[in-house]
């Protein structure tokens, strides 16, 4: 299978903010597991292990397709459009 269109779109990648934290739990007062980052806005949201899972749901908001790892060490991207995984 090719790799969908829109992680073959990323030039250079939009990095995860200094403050490791899901904004929107901590509105909430809810944790988080991981933190993904959205490549088209920089939105930085929890992932689907999370409660709240924010990333997934911005994607569902503005179809935005694009989220990476925020996470030390990780280093992929997923196409919630294609259902898509890269490693970079």
């Amino acid at each position: 299978m090719a790799i969908c269109t829109h992680l073959q779109a990323i030039e250079t990648l939009i990095p995860a903010p200094a403050e490791h934290v899901c904004p929107e739990c901590v509105a909430l007062g809810d944790q988080w597991v991981h933190l993904r980052v959205c490549q088209t806005c920089g939105h930085v949201g929890c992932c689907d292990s999370s409660k709240n899972k924010h990333a997934t749901g911005h994607f569902r908001a503005t179809q935005h397709p694009v989220v990476t790892s925020a996470e030390p060490g990780e280093q992929w991207a997923w196409c919630y459009q294609d259902e898509q995984l890269a490693e970079y």
